[in-house]
């Protein structure tokens, strides 16, 4: 038996797996809180807490199976990031991935590297929510702090220390954060204040310790059990939902991601989308958006609905939401804009419009970026297959509505494996290679439903697609960034953003 951690944005989901697929699943919520405007934290303690709570929730559910767990395997989201003494306390609050505090530190750091420094080397932008920025705005506005840190952990390793108390990130999540070169080691033109306090890596599939016995006590398993440290949720969800060269992992959660596997790294970022490291050897092409389910509860704060009472209005508006278009850079647009000034905007709307078509205008907002990062996956990867599909992943698999808004707007089937759950999927199978427990990802989580394309709605995105470019284009306009409006939103794709671009202007 395979348990594995999820440490998400807003939930920590933990998972039984025998190799022949999902066991039970829970999950407890975690807080977020926004004490200044852009900024986005939690409390590391609380990792602890959802944790605890989502294991007593599936122990509950299946004992006798949660007893005979054999591994340990976790992932969790990328970025995001705590400051630790040396006795594995937290030292404040931490930094999430949505952060966008430092927009003047990401302006100096790209000044400081040159003409080449609007990404940190092999491609990561350097914009106000990198890492090393943030690592700066520590440096300036909290030294204290940052010097009293022995560790910085992203949330994973951060619980994985509590489980087993050894330091560990794997190379996913090493890569993710701008400060480490691809062997491992720490990028020192980056590292900056961060020199010393990174963790080591390690092969996503390797075994860094066993649980101890505070940790065994509390979540109820067997003082020894071996951890794998496993991969970041993007790559984590592109090993579990079966993705390759021709069928890119397409996810939906707290935001959206697109991830196309190659085997080579490029010389060079693709335009407008990042080169990360996939979790089982080679690259991938990804393009990560910056907002998608949080909009959508964003937009259910403000009218009073939950998320699945506004995604089941949705699907009651027709394609094109009655002619409302929505962007959906709640917080500054991330692939494949990389405008931290841009905004969230709603246009078109008349008295006639209700939450039906508002909330069909969101699924679409994120559609319609999702399609422009495809669009420049085939353009610098022409010798590949071709898509011919999308591998779901995150909770879009199974949200009638943006199954088919994302179908229609790519032109392309979607294909949905049994469990929902591609993230954890990919952590089990890591944590079954880590200690030979055979497992082949097809009886893990076989496909069980392929959507296919709608040819009356894709016909109607399609003529659809130069008011959504016109839209995004001038909202990106409206920015104070002298760079931020671009003739069209394939031309707003550049091979590297222009200086300024990522951020307002610092003095």
């Amino acid at each position: 038996m395979i348990l594995t951690l999820d440490l998400g944005s807003s939930v920590t989901k933990v998972a039984l797996w025998d190799p022949g697929g999902l066991v039970a699943l829970a999950g407890a919520p975690v807080a977020t809180s926004h004490p200044v405007a852009g900024w986005s934290e939690q409390q590391p303690s609380d990792w602890w807490a959802s944790l605890v709570a989502a294991c007593t929730r599936l122990r509950a559910q299946v004992p006798e199976a949660y007893g005979s767990v054999e591994v340990v395997g976790c992932t969790g989201a990328r970025q995001s990031f705590a400051l630790v003494d040396a006795a594995a306390e937290a030292l404040g609050p931490a930094i999430l991935w949505s952060d966008r505090r430092a927009a003047c530190e990401a302006e100096a750091l790209r000044r400081s590297l040159g003409p080449a420094g609007v990404t940190a080397p092999f491609g990561i932008p350097l914009d106000a929510a990198s890492v090393p920025a943030k690592i700066a705005w520590l440096a300036t506005h909290e030294p204290a702090r940052l010097e009293a840190s022995v560790w910085i952990l992203a949330p994973r390793d951060l619980v994985a220390w509590w489980l087993t108390g050894t330091v560990a990130t794997d190379a996913t999540m090493a890569w993710r954060s701008g400060l480490y070169d691809d062997s491992g080691r720490v990028v020192g033109e980056l590292s900056g204040p961060a020199g010393g306090r990174l963790a080591p890596v390690f092969p996503s599939d390797q075994v860094t310790g066993q649980v101890v016995g505070p940790a065994a006590d509390q979540l109820g398993l067997a003082a020894g059990t071996p951890v794998a440290i496993g991969a970041g949720d993007r790559p984590c969800e592109v090993l579990g939902s079966g993705a390759d060269e021709s069928c890119p992992m397409a996810s939906w959660g707290t935001t959206a991601n697109v991830s196309l596997p190659v085997a080579a790294r490029p010389d060079r970022a693709p335009s407008g989308l990042v080169v990360s490291r996939a979790a089982t050897g080679g690259w991938l092409l990804e393009g990560g958006l910056s907002a998608a389910g949080s909009l959508l509860s964003w937009f259910g704060e403000l009218t009073g609905r939950a998320p699945e009472e506004l995604a089941t209005l949705a699907g009651t508006s027709p394609p094109g939401a009655r002619g409302v278009v929505a962007t959906s850079w709640l917080d500054g647009a991330r692939a494949p804009w990389w405008h931290d000034d841009a905004r969230a905007a709603l246009v078109g709307m008349s008295s006639s419009h209700g939450p039906a078509d508002l909330a069909r205008a969101v699924f679409e907002s994120v559609a319609w970026d999702l399609q422009r990062c495809l669009e420049a996956m085939a353009g610098r990867h022409p010798e590949g297959p071709g898509v011919s599909a999308l591998a779901l992943g995150g909770a879009g698999a199974t949200i009638a509505v943006w199954l088919d808004v994302l179908c229609g707007i790519t032109g392309l089937p979607a294909v949905v494996r049994r469990s929902g759950q591609a993230a954890s999927a990919g952590a089990a199978l890591l944590a079954a290679a880590a200690v030979g427990i055979p497992c082949d990802p097809e009886h893990l989580d076989p496909v069980v439903r392929r959507t296919d394309v709608d040819a009356v709605v894709a016909g109607r995105y399609l003529g659809q697609r130069e008011a959504a470019d016109r839209v995004a284009a001038s909202v990106i306009g409206l920015t104070d960034s002298p760079d931020a409006a671009p003739d069209a939103p394939q031309d707003a794709v550049p091979d590297a953003p222009p200086d300024g671009s990522l951020g307002t202007p610092c003095a």
